[in-house]
């Protein structure tokens, strides 16, 4: 992924994740790629996916299971 020198890289792989559980990509309560997948797809930091998860979950997105990952919650009514 190119990204775009005048906003945060967090943010764009933030949006293309976003993008994808609104399209159904990544559907209602299926796993969402770990720290570890975002950092080889998207070529950034560990610190940088962390972030991004972290923003999802604090968006109502996504939630974690501890031992188990991150999945897409469910869509509100």
């Amino acid at each position: 992924m190119e990204f775009a020198v005048d906003r945060p890289r967090w943010r764009q792989v933030h949006e293309v994740i976003v993008e994808r559980i609104r399209t159904g990509v990544y559907a209602p309560r299926t796993r969402v790629p770990s720290t570890v997948a975002l950092t080889e797809e998207f070529g950034v930091a560990n610190v940088t996916a962390q972030k991004v998860l972290r923003q999802l979950r604090e968006d109502g997105l996504i939630y974690t299971e501890l031992g188990m990952g991150s999945f897409v919650a469910d869509p509100l009514p």
